[in-house]
């Protein structure tokens, strides 16, 4: 079972994998520290912008893989504005009491799982496994065993979706019945749990074999540096975080700046 999603690079994908990874998480830990609502709004919408624009997918693959997280951001908002606290009641009916208060912090939480959401999605569509680990090993000197390791465990997880539905096909050949709460979970979990032992421990002996456990200098088959795209990616985060403060402050939607 292959999945191939057609995709188009563009600059992001040229940018240092590690630069990529700390200044998103850097920008991570500072969407938690916003509370601002208006502000939180314009970075939101500018990683919006940046994920339909900058990610080169399609737009019927972005519509899917932004879905699960505008829900998040639903419930999360529609849960704070229906049940916190607040002294301006604007709708009461049962358990429900939507206050002013309530409703601008249920935004707030909403847009900061929006942005966060986006951040990660960014980062994910945008940097490919191998060269991430290459560029953890050396520009943050990762220790190649457990680089390595990690990188044999992703490239496992396509594998176990094939042998998964493998497995399904040829149980659906034989007539076993799709039915049943435990038997139907050993069926599928005792081939699966025994191929990937059995898979993990090749691998962990050729790793050995090639000497990946050992803390001596190797040479690396992708070098990865840094270049234009970086000093641009810095750029431009730097930009959007300040064109997002300035304008929440100065051109807010809302006349609430704080809404703790």
């Amino acid at each position: 079972m292959k999945w191939e999603v057609r995709c188009r690079e563009t600059w992001l994908h040229e940018t240092n994998p590690s630069l990529k990874l700390i200044v998103l998480v850097v920008l991570f830990f500072a969407v938690l520290f916003i509370h601002n609502p208006n502000v939180l709004i314009n970075v939101s919408l500018a990683l919006f912008v940046l994920f339909c624009f900058g990610t080169g997918y399609p737009a019927n693959v972005l519509f899917w893989l932004f879905l699960p997280f505008f829900l998040v951001f639903v419930s999360t908002a529609s849960s704070m504005m229906m049940f916190g606290e607040g002294t301006t009641t604007w709708v009461r009916w049962g358990l429900i009491h939507i206050t002013a208060e309530s409703f601008w912090r249920g935004v707030h939480i909403g847009f900061r799982a929006l942005a966060l959401g986006l951040l990660g999605l960014i980062f994910s569509l945008t940097t490919r496994p191998v060269h991430l680990f290459y560029s953890l090993m050396q520009q943050l000197k990762l220790k190649p065993k457990y680089a390595y390791s990690f990188l044999a465990a992703v490239r496992l997880l396509p594998i176990m979706l094939e042998e998964f539905q493998t497995i399904r096909y040829a149980l659906k050949v034989r007539g076993v019945p799709n039915k049943g709460g435990l038997s139907k979970v050993k069926r599928y979990a005792i081939p699966l749990l025994s191929q990937s032992i059995r898979r993990a421990q090749r691998i962990a002996v050729a790793m050995e074999a090639k000497r990946f456990s050992g803390s001596g200098r190797r040479t690396f088959y992708y070098e990865i540096g840094f270049g234009k795209y970086d000093v641009l990616f810095v750029a431009l985060f730097a930009a959007l975080m300040f064109v997002a403060y300035y304008a929440g402050v100065h051109y807010p939607y809302i006349s609430i700046s704080d809404v703790r």
